[in-house]
């Protein structure tokens, strides 16, 4: 669990894919408050990923599956946003975020208002329809509040801090945010009568014990 106030900006050193998957290579441009352990969560501009091996100098690799790949934008080459898992004590300034992207926005615009910029993103339906007016939303890890939310566009004020801390001062029309709806929203939506249906879960083996499909698959 996150909260979505970033301690830093990284790097996506590399990206060796194994398949459907691939473990990323990412070093951070700022010291960690004590070093990373193995086994333990980073938030990669929104993504909840375990760390896998500690590197010198604060980097470190991690693993991704495909079913992270399919949802989120992670690039090599590319600027993200670090933070670490939140402890029970510390203050929570942002909001709950769990990490668990649910899909990309694209970037329409951007706007000054004062000395903050309004920026302006367009969801596809299934998600746009999470995300409302004064609550609360992730993109590239980064806690937001709505502006406004309307036909799948929706917009979010910046202040300078965030700008300068965070990679959304790099985005330009067109560019792919890793969003994740406010987590209450997603559950109510869930309980909604007349929700569209879920797809089936992927992997699936019928006729196959689940504990032979494992060993199969180590």
């Amino acid at each position: 669990m996150f909260t979505g106030l970033v301690s830093g900006t990284g790097v996506v050193g590399s990206l060796k894919k194994s398949g459907p998957d691939c473990v990323l290579a990412v070093t951070p441009g700022f010291a960690w408050d004590e070093p990373l352990a193995i086994g333990e969560s980073v938030s990669v501009s929104g993504v909840c990923l375990t760390v896998t091996a500690a590197l010198a100098a604060g980097s470190f690799e991690a693993f991704a599956s495909a079913e992270t790949l399919r949802r989120a934008n992670l690039g090599p080459a590319r600027r993200v946003n670090l933070e670490r898992a939140l402890r029970l004590s510390d203050r929570l300034g942002g909001h709950l975020v769990s990490g668990h992207v649910d899909g990309p926005a694209v970037t329409v615009g951007a706007a000054k208002e004062g000395k903050s910029v309004c920026l302006t993103f367009r969801a596809a339906r299934e998600l746009a329809r999470l995300i409302v007016p004064k609550g609360s939303v992730a993109l590239d890890g980064v806690s937001l509040t709505v502006n406004s939310a309307s036909d799948g566009l929706f917009s979010v004020n910046v202040i300078p801090q965030t700008l300068a801390a965070t990679t959304l001062g790099d985005l330009r029309a067109g560019d792919k945010v890793n969003l994740e709806a406010d987590l209450i929203a997603r559950y109510v939506e869930y309980l909604l009568p007349g929700r569209p249906a879920e797809p089936a879960p992927r992997g699936e083996q019928p006729g196959s014990a689940l504990s032979d499909f494992l060993k199969q698959a180590r």
